[in-house]
């Protein structure tokens, strides 16, 4: 049976979800992998909650609908948690990564958390101290390398250095690989 690894971003519009799914299917490509990335939404305005999926696998992906059932869940704003019922469809064992400055053991706590592996990154924080925005998406990438083990660090920082390069200076595309090795070495779990 094909095994597919399924990831779903929680954010809310603007703190860039949508760019993390294209950007975490792009490195798996440059791993050679196989991939499928899209978000969920509509004509929401900024800050509106969206969602956003990934899936990446070593054979072709014959799944065409939304991940209903993910592997691992990120959520990059932690007022969505009061929100959005971010661990729906989640089984025992799946991984959770949570934006929070909170340890997490104590959003590990929460209910709806009960058989989920929870971790934190200061995400928020890891992107205004590098980036200078408060866009979170890259440190969480960082995070998702460590805890997940789906591709090295390398192929991350390569693929963040090769999409943003396209668009944007070195100082940003530098502070970004900050961002990303941060994300990576400060997820904690509980």
């Amino acid at each position: 049976m094909q095994q597919v690894t399924e990831i779903r971003w929680h954010a809310r519009g603007g703190q860039g979800a949508v760019t993390a799914a294209k950007m975490t299917a792009e490195v798996a490509l440059s791993q050679d992998k196989y991939f499928q990335a899209f978000p969920e939404y509509g004509p929401e305005r900024s800050g509106a909650p969206i969602v956003a999926f990934t899936r990446i696998s070593d054979e072709p992906i014959q799944i065409y609908s939304a991940i209903e059932h993910p592997d691992y869940v990120l959520v990059l704003d932690p007022t969505l948690l009061d929100t959005v019922d971010v661990t729906a469809g989640t089984g025992e064992g799946a991984v959770v990564i949570i934006n929070s400055e909170e340890k997490a053991a104590a959003l590990a706590a929460r209910p709806e958390m009960a058989g989920k592996s929870v971790y934190t990154v200061p995400a928020t924080r890891i992107a205004l101290e590098t980036i200078k925005r408060a866009i979170p998406n890259t440190p969480l990438i960082g995070a998702l390398a460590k805890v997940s083990g789906i591709f090295p660090l390398e192929g991350v920082l390569d693929e963040v250095k090769t999409s943003l390069g396209k668009k944007f200076s070195d100082e940003v595309v530098n502070a970004n690989l900050d961002a990303v090795r941060r994300g990576f070495e400060e997820v904690s779990g509980q």
